[in-house]
């Protein structure tokens, strides 16, 4: 959802949408949220080594 991906909550969204809580809101739209795959390592600021890295 583009919501989400701009930063808005899982809560926030449940909410605005009138849904019982966040988790089946993400049960519903899951399937609309982007993939993490290449927003996670950018999110982590380098928290966590990447997959390639050598450990």
């Amino acid at each position: 959802m583009a919501l989400l991906d701009a930063g808005e909550s899982i809560k926030a969204l449940a909410s605005y949408l009138g849904h019982a809580g966040p988790g089946f809101t993400l049960r519903i739209y899951t399937h609309l949220m982007p993939a993490g795959e290449d927003r996670t390592p950018r999110a982590s600021g380098g928290l966590f080594p990447s997959r390639g890295d050598a450990v």
